[in-house]
């Protein structure tokens, strides 16, 4: 039970930090151009140097869901992480881990609602470019979503020993 228990630890760690890296980099969609290798992120629109977004006034409502989305799903990782070592050493024998559970499945929730909007509304849209396609943060926020659901549920199921 210690080892699974710290094996979850460690992957709950690692999805905070993947998190972290797949909201703050700039590189969800990534397409070519003539002057090389365009970037765009939940911030930023990066070439050779960045600059902000540019993001058509029907889009932004939406752009602003998906960064208020990450940052929250990362605000409810941090908040479970921290949880679960309170828990860890507060919780009576044979009880389960319901907070940190139910704490996870809202950051879990969290991600699946802003990389939904953002598979819907900007796939595909990389200004100034051809050939986009998705980049490595939008690959780790899917990750981070399955990542997310697994502790969740182990955490409702775990009971400390």
């Amino acid at each position: 039970m210690l080892v699974l228990l710290a094996g979850i630890f460690v992957v709950h760690i690692a999805t905070v930090i993947m998190l972290f890296v797949s909201t703050i980099a700039n590189v969800w969609m990534v397409g070519s151009s003539n002057f090389g290798t365009i970037s765009t992120g939940l911030w930023l629109l990066c070439n050779k140097t960045c600059s902000p977004l540019p993001v058509s006034s029907q889009d932004e409502a939406s752009l602003k869901a998906v960064q208020a989305f990450m940052i929250l799903s990362i605000i409810f990782s941090v908040v479970a992480l921290v949880l679960f070592i309170i828990q860890l050493f507060t919780l009576e024998k044979g009880k389960r881990f319901y907070m940190t559970g139910a704490v996870m499945l809202v950051c879990w929730m969290c991600i699946l609602i802003a990389v939904s909007i953002y598979t819907a509304r900007f796939t595909g849209a990389v200004a100034y470019s051809t050939n986009p396609h998705h980049g490595y943060c939008f690959i780790l926020a899917w990750i981070c979503f399955c990542f997310s659901f697994i502790i969740g549920i182990l955490y409702l199921v775990l009971r400390k020993k």
